[in-house]
């Protein structure tokens, strides 16, 4: 898996001090980085933090996700964690619990196409 573009902009320590943070002040939700996978032809987004409500299923957020990126609905995207494609009825907070990195971020990737074929 390629490292995260975000992880490199800003070390370990900075990264975690901004999740613990963000989880103190907002309990409720989740911090959540995205990023266009590699070599999709996919649009770029055009913000990759999200405060994510913990309620929030997987499929409600690649929604949020699809009109970022401004997505015609006859395209598909598909969203990884950690190289696997989630199951679109699991809750977020489920996801972040068994996924979340060490800083503290859960960090997803979109692609155009299902580049790993994995799935949960």
């Amino acid at each position: 898996m390629a490292k995260s573009s975000f992880k490199m902009e800003h070390p370990l320590e900075r990264r975690q001090a901004e999740a613990s943070r963000i989880r103190e002040k907002y309990p409720d939700r989740i911090p959540v980085i995205v990023e266009r996978a590699e070599k999709s032809d996919v649009p770029e987004i055009d913000k990759k933090k999200y405060l994510v409500p913990a309620d929030l299923t997987v499929g409600q957020f690649v929604y949020v996700v699809r009109k970022r990126i401004k997505l015609s609905p006859e395209k598909a995207i598909f969203i990884f964690v950690k190289n696997i494609l989630p199951p679109t009825a699991a809750m977020m907070s489920a996801i972040y619990e068994e996924n979340k990195d060490e800083d503290g971020f859960l960090y997803m990737t979109y692609s155009g196409e299902n580049t790993f074929g994995l799935v949960f």
